[in-house]
């Protein structure tokens, strides 16, 4: 017992978890948690600031504000106005059509924007007083949007997969590859459970107004959005920063020379405004996240999170089952970056001794953190979901959950199928 209040990584854990109980953001428990242990065991203060900007100063990060920036700008220019419309006129007939056309759009915005938030923020404007008005339960349209748009995070583009890339040096093309399938597998049983309960409560089709040659011609730039950046990233045009980058400049042509959306000055410099406020919320845990990281790894802390992992169990699935277990808690009470900075490197060491595949594991990883978007009480999708809609979280949470668990089903098939990760990236050479 005296060794262990003698034991860096104890207080450090002591202190993380304490700060996290009375309130304080995630970035600041983070960060002085790490810094706390540095300067009472005095490993060298000095050495912080060095690796506070090693921690962010990675080729591939800078692909984050870029995607943040563009998904910003196709909002404005009306790409997901355009897609909306486009989805709608092909499902939007059928039994909950519109919750079904809903599914699509936030999938498809997937393929555009990395960041569930950002999603939920361009998409549930236009599509939950849309399916209120059409006779739809706003509480249901909410968590509809809310729990699809965490699927922003696995299908490429996608933030998390360059952040989880970065730390496993694992290829962020071969992740956006591998997200490809997954992705549409989680949003099948979401669309399958969205259609029965829309069944089950008589949710009716919405008749198409204009034929669907006209609706297809207004969408198509907006549908060339995703041709643009994944072609150009697997055809080797352009890495996956610099196909951030390019998103940018096509986001502004369309919006400017195209659907004409982007007017002014000031238009852009909103646009400017909301990317650097998201931006910066995004790098701040990201620079605490990798000092606590080093920090750990320095202690100790990392190796006896580990060794604790495997002394519970010898057998792989098991072990594997805990580990979910505790992705998806860790999501009810972290952010999916700082989730990734604290976990993943206790992962790595049971990667290689179990031989998982790292591409599988992100997938199987990034899956889970998709779910924990919408499990309170973090849960950043319901709480941009309820300001838009202004319910209470209480009241989107209840109708989360009949589609939470419809997820948790598709992550099962996704963990005890690993070729449904990995059949992409072969495919196409990148693993």
């Amino acid at each position: 017992m005296e060794n262990l209040f003698n034991d860096p990584a104890f207080w450090m854990m002591v202190v993380f978890i304490g700060t996290l109980a009375i309130k304080v953001p995630i970035a600041v428990a983070l960060g002085f948690a790490a810094l706390a242990i540095v300067w009472v065991w005095d490993m060298g203060i000095g050495m912080l600031s060095l690796n506070f900007f090693a921690g962010i100063a990675k080729f591939p990060l800078l692909a984050i504000p870029f995607f943040i920036l563009a998904g910003y700008i196709m909002e404005k220019a009306g790409i997901a106005a355009r897609i909306i419309n486009l989805m709608e006129a092909l499902v939007g007939e059928r039994t909950g059509g519109l919750a079904m056309a809903a599914v699509a759009v936030c999938t498809f915005w997937g393929a555009v924007s990395g960041s569930g938030p950002a999603t939920v923020a361009a998409l549930g404007l236009v599509l939950i007083p849309g399916m209120a008005n059409a006779g739809y339960d706003k509480a249901f349209a909410a968590s509809t949007v809310a729990v699809t748009s965490g699927l922003a995070i696995v299908i490429p583009p996608s933030i998390a997969f360059i952040v989880y890339g970065g730390i496993t040096d694992v290829s962020v093309p071969a992740l956006f590859a591998a997200g490809f399938l997954p992705g549409l597998v989680v949003a099948g049983f979401i669309l399958a459970a969205v259609a029965l309960i829309s069944r089950r409560r008589g949710y009716h089709g919405v008749k198409r107004t204009r034929p669907i040659r006209q609706i297809f011609r207004e969408s198509f730039w907006a549908i060339m959005t995703p041709v643009v950046i994944l072609g150009g990233i697997y055809g080797g045009i352009f890495t996956p920063t610099e196909a951030a980058a390019v998103t940018v400049f096509y986001g502004l042509f369309v919006g400017i020379f195209i659907y004409k959306t982007i007017r002014s000055l000031n238009d852009l410099l909103e646009i400017f405004g909301q990317s650097v406020r998201a931006t910066a919320v995004v790098m701040i845990v990201v620079t605490c996240a990798g000092l606590f990281s080093w920090v750990a790894s320095t202690v100790g802390l990392i190796e006896k999170g580990s060794s604790l992992l495997l002394s519970l169990s010898d057998n792989q699935y098991v072990l594997l089952f805990l580990i979910n277990i505790i992705l998806l808690i860790a999501g009810m009470l972290l952010d999916a970056i700082s989730i990734y900075y604290v976990f993943l490197p206790f992962m790595i060491p049971l990667m290689a001794h179990f031989g998982w595949d790292p591409i599988w594991f992100g997938i199987v990883m990034t899956v889970n953190l998709a779910i924990g978007q919408v499990t309170p009480p973090v849960a950043v999708n319901l709480y941009v979901a309820a300001h838009i809609s202004k319910l209470s979280m209480e009241e989107i949470s209840r109708s989360c959950i009949p589609l939470i668990i419809a997820a948790i089903m598709a992550l099962a098939v996704l963990i005890i199928f690993p070729e449904i990760s990995t059949f992409l990236p072969k495919a196409l050479g990148l693993a």
